[in-house]
Order: C-alpha cells, then sequence, then structure tokens
C-alpha cells in the first residue's frame, strides 16, 4: 500500500521526503513551543497566587472575632470575603477576592494539583510565611457558584457565556500555622489554551505552507530540465537522428548536463551518418562486381556449374543486403504510418501460400497502430523462413495482450537448446553448425527481426513448446509491439 502512494518521479520523492522532514519538525518544534508557553503559564499563576496570599498575610489579617468559631463544613462556596482584591491575571472584577475559611475549599474527592501545590509552598517559605498546609485545585467555572456568578455580570456586559471569559478557576489557599484558618483565593483562567493552539497549529501551518512552496519552486527548476533531457535521450534512442535538441536551461550544473549531453547527441548522429555513408558506397561497390559476374556466368556452357554459380552470386547478395539492413535498421528514414496489423499479416501470408509454403494463418484480432510496415513485412518474412527452414511448417497468428499487438510464429521443429536461446539472436549465429547456406542462411533473420522489433520499441522473445509429456514441441517466436508507438 506504501509502495502505491509513493510518488515514482524524482521531484515527487524528494518533494514528499522534504515535506514530510518538515513537518515533522515543525510539528515537534510547536510541541515544545507550547509546552514551554504552557509551563511559562501555569508558573505565572502559581506567583500570582502566591502574590495575593503574601499581601493578604502581610497588610489584610483577619478581624480578631473570625480567627474562630463554628463556619461553613468542607466545600461550601460561601466563603467570607476580606479585604479589597490584588489585580487578577486578566484585570478581573473587584469582586474577586481574599477569602477567609475555617474549612478547606476541596470537595470531597476533588484531585489537587501536587506540583502546583509545591511551587507554592516553596515561594511562601522563601518569603517567610509559615503555613501548615497548602492547597491548589482547578474547577470548572460551571462548577463553582461564587465564580459563576460573578462572571456572570461580566458575560452579560460583553454579550458572552460566562465560560468564554474564562471556563477554569484556579483555587489556592494555605492554612496558616498560627490560627489554623484557611487564606483562599480564586483565579480565573480564561480560556487561553484554546488560543495558544490554534495560533500554535496556524503558525505551523502557514510556515510549512511557505517552505514547501519554495522548495517544491526549487525542485522544478531542477526537475523539469531533467524531464526534458529524459524525453529526448528516449527519442533519440529510438531515431538516433539528433533534430531537436533541448536547450540548456535550470541550474548551472544541469545547464551543463544538457550541454554536455547536445554535444555527444551531435557526435553519434555524425558518426552514424558517416556509417550510412560507408555502407551505401560499401553495398554500391559490391553489388556492382556481383551484377557483373551474373552477366558474365551465362557464358558458361555447364549447365549445373552456372546454376551453382548463379546460386552462390544470389546468397552473397541477399547476405550483403541483410548485413546493411542491419546496420541501418536503428536509423530508419521512412516516417511511421498508420498500419492495420492483420492486413499486413494476412498479406505476408498470402504470399507463401502463392508459391506453396505450408504457412497457416491462425487466429488474428484487427487493430492498427503507426509503424514502418515495409521493416516489420520483413522481420515476420525472416521469422516464417525460419520457422520454415527448421520446422517444416509455420503456424502465425496475431493477439492484443493489454495495450500490446503480439504477432506469434510456431513450427514443429526441434527447438532450440535453452542455453543457446540468447546467442540465437545475436548477428551471424545460425541454428544448424555447417556453413550450407541451404541448411542454415547467413544467421542473420532473427538478429534483424529483432533489431525491427526494438526499432518500432517492442521486443522478440524465443520459447520452446512442450507437449504433454514435456518433449520440445516446436519454437515459438513471438514479436511484441506496444500499441500506438512508432
Amino acid at each position: 500500500m506504501i509502495s502505491r502512494l509513493w510518488p515514482r518521479s524524482l521531484h515527487g520523492q524528494m518533494l514528499l521526503a522534504i515535506a514530510l522532514a518538515l513537518l515533522l519538525a515543525q510539528g515537534f518544534g510547536a510541541v515544545l513551543l507550547y509546552r514551554a508557553q504552557h509551563e511559562r503559564r501555569e508558573a505565572a499563576l502559581v506567583h500570582l497566587v502566591a502574590m495575593r496570599l503574601f499581601t493578604a498575610t502581610r497588610e489584610f489579617p483577619p478581624p480578631p472575632d473570625e480567627g474562630s468559631g463554628p463556619g461553613p463544613g468542607p466545600g461550601h462556596d460561601h466563603l467570607r470575603p476580606h479585604g479589597p482584591p490584588p489585580p487578577e491575571l486578566f484585570g478581573g472584577p473587584r469582586s474577586f477576592r481574599l477569602e477567609h475559611s475555617p474549612n478547606s475549599p476541596a470537595r470531597p474527592g476533588e484531585a489537587r494539583d501536587g506540583e502546583s501545590e509545591r511551587e507554592l509552598r516553596a515561594i511562601l517559605t522563601d518569603q517567610n510565611i509559615a503555613v501548615s498546609d497548602v492547597m491548589v485545585i482547578r474547577r470548572a467555572v460551571v462548577d463553582d457558584p461564587p465564580t459563576l456568578r460573578r462572571l456572570s455580570r461580566r458575560a452579560m456586559l460583553l454579550g458572552q457565556p460566562p465560560e468564554a471569559v474564562a471556563d477554569v478557576v484556579l483555587i489556592g489557599g494555605i492554612r496558616k500555622a498560627d490560627s489554623g484558618e484557611w487564606l483562599v483565593v480564586r483565579t480565573p483562567i480564561p480560556p487561553y489554551e484554546r488560543v495558544l493552539l490554534i495560533t500554535l497549529v496556524a503558525q505551523t501551518l502557514l510556515i510549512y505552507a511557505v517552505l514547501v512552496g519554495a522548495i517544491a519552486f526549487i525542485l522544478r527548476r531542477i526537475t523539469r530540465p531533467l524531464a526534458t533531457l529524459t524525453n529526448q535521450i528516449e527519442r533519440f534512442a529510438g531515431r538516433r537522428d539528433g533534430v531537436g535538441q533541448i536547450a540548456p536551461e535550470g541550474p548551472d550544473d544541469i545547464r551543463k548536463l544538457i550541454a554536455a549531453h547536445n554535444a555527444m547527441e551531435s557526435r553519434i548522429s555524425a558518426l552514424l551518418d558517416e556509417k550510412d555513408v560507408m555502407l551505401g558506397a560499401i553495398g554500391h561497390d559490391l553489388k556492382t562486381p556481383l551484377a557483373a559476374l551474373r552477366v558474365r556466368i551465362e557464358s558458361v556452357e555447364n549447365e549445373t556449374e552456372r546454376l551453382r554459380m548463379a546460386a552462390t552470386i544470389t546468397d552473397i547478395a541477399q547476405s550483403l543486403d541483410d548485413i546493411l539492413s542491419l546496420a541501418r535498421a536503428g536509423r530508419a528514414r521512412e516516417p511511421s504510418e498508420m498500419t492495420e496489423l492483420s492486413a499486413l499479416l494476412a498479406s505476408v501470408v498470402e504470399e507463401y501460400e502463392d508459391i506453396g509454403e505450408p504457412v497457416v494463418l491462425g487466429e488474428t484480432a484487427r487493430m492498427a497502430m503507426p509503424l514502418r510496415a515495409t521493416w516489420l513485412r520483413r522481420a515476420i518474412r525472416n521469422l516464417i523462413g525460419n520457422a520454415l527452414r527448421y520446422g517444416g511448417d509455420a503456424r502465425v497468428s496475431l493477439q492484443r495482450e493489454g495495450d500490446f499487438a503480439v504477432f506469434r510464429i510456431e513450427d514443429n521443429g526441434p527447438g532450440i537448446p535453452e542455453h543457446d536461446m540468447a546467442r540465437m539472436l545475436e548477428p551471424f549465429t545460425r541454428g544448424e553448425a555447417s556453413r550450407n547456406t541451404e541448411t542454415g542462411g547467413a544467421g542473420l533473420g532473427l538478429a534483424l527481426a529483432l533489431a525491427i522489433a526494438e526499432q518500432h520499441g517492442g521486443t522478440l522473445a524465443l520459447v520452446n513448446r512442450k507437449d504433454a509429456e514435456g518433449k520440445v514441441a516446436g519454437l515459438t517466436a513471438e514479436l511484441r509491439l506496444p500499441l500506438g508507438k512508432s
């Protein structure tokens, strides 16, 4: 599943890898920043509570008649206010005052903030304030009636629910060692966590988008000329004509690479042109004396010798033609034309039927593709001729398999040893060991058929056919061409 989602192009893989790395780094940084901001805010809240309690113990001692006596039970919310309030964290209303109570404000089973309690105790100890107990709890505003009543008045003025002003109240209290009375402060906490989280997420996404966009632009500048160069190399591999060279673009390294490729392409094209000229001259220089020999043998009186000499000249001319064709197969000059394959195959088989050769046309499928018909006819003739030479007969078929047109030429011959399959497609390799051209030819037919298949972007494969007992029952030559590719 992951391999399917992973992009195949260089641009896609680099962009995805960098995007994932940036996302991980940005996410990790955002988490660290969030934790730092949260810890700083928690410390500020604890210090605010400590400041209010310290101020109360120094400037606003409780009245003498309130130091003892019965009071509300544990968890009772009606605590007696005393003294003016210190400033709230967010400039809260003046009604949030210091409160005195003989009992702890924590309700039964309510969780206490042990870390904040330890920090609050340490701060008070540093200020030489003797306490017998410290308590810090967090409570939802809706569960704390005194805070809810006081925030409701402010919320009405703002036209918002009380939870929008503050959603949690921090309740801190100390029990003095001398009197045993609890001093309690309430500090409403605005919904800062949600705002901080939204801010961090927005900031992370913005930085991520900017960085990924910049990297995508840079990668595009690098990979676009590389993709153009790849297309040019593929085109040159098929045509080898050096036409349509691309202009250098992109970074300097890519420009130098494109310039070097253009120079190499030009040099290869020049060498191939020289080879074609040389082959043309050789073909002309050899065919001319062969034609003269053909005329001269007519003066030979012995008919048997004259026929042998004529056959030899014909074999030499055919071999020469095959050699020149093999050398030029990769640089065919004629353009591709849309051709109906089943009709082309039927016409080739008909040629053999007309001269009485045992060639049978099997099942064919109608399909068309752009190709060089003359070259494909020659490839099919070579494969049929090879089947007739070694198998005595040939069965030809054409099928469509996916995006490929598949020609199959089958015979009932002895097949080819598995270790010789690849070698048989090499030039001047024959299945018959002797040099007798009547039994083996020059060994160029399969090599030329392979070159023509590759000229059209296809392949040629030889496969031994087995019978029910596992013995070789013949050879199948499979010519496979991609549809729509010239």
